[in-house]
């Protein structure tokens, strides 16, 4: 019996697959250990253990953004191994389920797209190479938080056209004190921010809109996909909302680099559980 996690700022998917069978499938918040306390891991696991999860679990893959470093691997491993002391933990970062759900065993591009963003090389097994990270105070171009801050700019610094501009009053009656207060005293910015990329979802048929995100692609492809070597000889997969619900525009912004897109998921749960599906039992 195999628990798979996987975990990204916003949401947390958890699978139990038993054999080939999917005994549970749920999704409750995210969990960052760059920005959150491991005390809400705990919380989490705890609820859930205790509500529906066996013991008896054989192995726990657990995926998670944040997780590029060996001290905040242990965290997390260190929080499970206590509510599940007989099961082999396997602690590893968000692009390591892109690869697993998008590409299985075979060799190409895994790119997210979603609050943050980042891309890497997989060979059919392991990371050869990848993208620096950099977060979204610098980085996460292409993101949500990237699109929502670029919607921001344009409306309060009056790029944005008159008949969005009356859309977005009206949908968010955004007042510039509030925004500024809660996007320097409230908890974790780049997901307030990426709020506001829904609104560019509910208009990117717009002209301007259209602009903006494939504009915001376009900054991603340069950093996060052309700077792998052979890039154009790969199928380049995408997991995240972000490169869900506007893969038209990605795609047209892919194919302006001369870019063959791959498999484009909302999140990885169901390509995990094909790839946990495919291994000998």
């Amino acid at each position: 019996m195999n628990l798979i996690i996987d975990s990204g700022s916003t949401k947390m998917g958890w699978i139990l697959l038993d054999g080939q069978e999917v005994k549970a499938h749920f999704v409750t918040k995210g969990f960052n250990p760059n920005y959150s306390d491991i005390q809400h891991l705990e919380s989490l696991v705890e609820t859930k253990n205790f509500a529906s999860l066996p013991i008896d679990i054989h192995a726990i893959h657990y995926y998670g953004t944040g997780c590029g470093n060996e001290q905040n691997c242990q965290l997390i491993k260190d929080v499970f191994q206590r509510h599940f002391p007989k099961a082999e933990i396997t602690v590893t970062h968000d692009l390591m389920a892109a690869c697993h759900a998008l590409l299985g065993h075979e060799k190409g591009i895994a790119c997210i797209l979603g609050t943050g963003s980042n891309s890497c090389v997989y060979d059919g097994n392991k990371i050869v190479e990848r993208a620096v990270s950099l977060g979204y105070l610098v980085g996460d171009e292409g993101s949500g938080m990237h699109i929502g801050r670029e919607v921001i700019r344009a409306y309060f610094y009056g790029f944005m056209p008159d008949d969005l501009r009356q859309s977005f009053e009206n949908q968010y009656h955004l007042e510039l004190k509030d925004f500024i207060d809660r996007l320097y005293h409230g908890d974790q910015p780049s997901r307030y921010l990426a709020t506001y990329a829904r609104f560019a979802g509910e208009h990117q048929s717009h002209p301007f809109i259209c602009d903006l995100v494939k504009g915001c692609f376009n900054t991603f492809i340069e950093a996060f996909v052309l700077r792998f070597e052979n890039a154009n000889m790969m199928k380049v997969g995408f997991v995240g909302s972000v490169a869900f619900h506007f893969q038209n525009l990605l795609r047209e912004s892919l194919v302006g680099y001369g870019l063959a897109m791959g498999e484009v998921m909302s999140s990885p749960a169901e390509g995990l559980i094909q790839y946990y599906q495919s291994l000998p039992a």
